[in-house]
């Protein structure tokens, strides 16, 4: 660590949380098969279900959205919906949420699913559903779950679903029964936990972005990505660590500044 001026810090913890970068370290693999998915199933007008798996901090979320924003062009002729399942009251909130965004009227329980399939299978522009924290939807005897992936299976459907989950055998554990259908269950892309050289990488890359001489130290970053991928690999928590150690020698230089006599001639 060196001092430098306060306005740097401010930079430097700027970088560090959790947006979605330009692009993705270590990621090439997921973000190259989520482009692909999308292409052959909404461009190519082929409904389907693809299940993402990962533990929190592995790239899930935001290899999705950066992969929503350079296809945004191409998917414009398409019906964009993004849900949150954690922002839901209960899994049956998912039917009221998504009529909603689709400007369906209101209609109550049963009446409401039918509307939403009947919508779904008519004639229309194709439609992609993207449910984050996935895992919130399970409920008793799945039928929440059951009714959404069976959807992108109905004849003449027009729905491409991307579930987002921390669970790997969600779809095993809960949505068995899909195997059963002819089209089978959903394809499935696990986000590993990020390795060492990986978190290297991100910090490095996120710190690169300040200008002048780097502020946290090359083997702290590697002493701070080895602990975090032995614990969870969780490239957001790597990028926390990294920026509380620089609140810490912050707030450090400010009280060094505040106690050091200016020097004569100084106002």
């Amino acid at each position: 660590f060196a001092p430098r001026a306060g306005t740097c810090y401010q930079q430097v913890k700027q970088v560090l949380h959790a947006a979605v970068p330009d692009r993705l370290q270590g990621r090439e693999r997921e973000t190259g098969i989520l482009r692909q998915f999308l292409r052959e199933h909404v461009l190519g007008r082929r409904p389907g279900s693809l299940y993402v798996s990962g533990a929190p901090g592995t790239g899930k979320t935001a290899c999705l959205s950066r992969v929503l924003l350079d296809c945004k062009d191409e998917l414009a002729g398409s019906k964009t919906v993004v849900l949150n399942c954690m922002a839901l009251g209960s899994p049956q909130s998912v039917f009221p949420a998504l009529a909603q965004h689709l400007g369906l009227p209101m209609a109550p329980g049963r009446e409401r699913i039918r509307s939403l399939e009947k919508h779904l299978t008519a004639q229309g522009p194709m439609v992609l559903l993207v449910l984050d924290e996935l895992d919130q939807l399970e409920s008793k005897g799945q039928d929440v779950l059951y009714t959404l992936f069976e959807w992108p299976q109905l004849p003449s459907s027009r729905l491409v679903l991307v579930g987002l989950a921390n669970a790997l055998d969600l779809t095993d554990r809960s949505l068995a029964r899909l195997g059963a259908h002819p089209a089978g269950s959903p394809q499935l892309l696990h986000f590993p936990p990020y390795t060492k050289e990986q978190l290297t990488r991100i910090l490095q890359e996120r710190l690169g972005q300040v200008a002048g001489d780097p502020v946290l130290d090359s083997a702290a970053l590697q002493f701070c990505a080895r602990k975090v991928s032995a614990v969870s690999g969780d490239a957001r928590k790597a990028l926390d660590v990294c920026r509380r150690a620089v609140e810490v020698v912050e707030l450090e230089v400010r009280g060094q500044t505040l106690l050091k006599p200016l020097p004569a001639g100084e106002s």
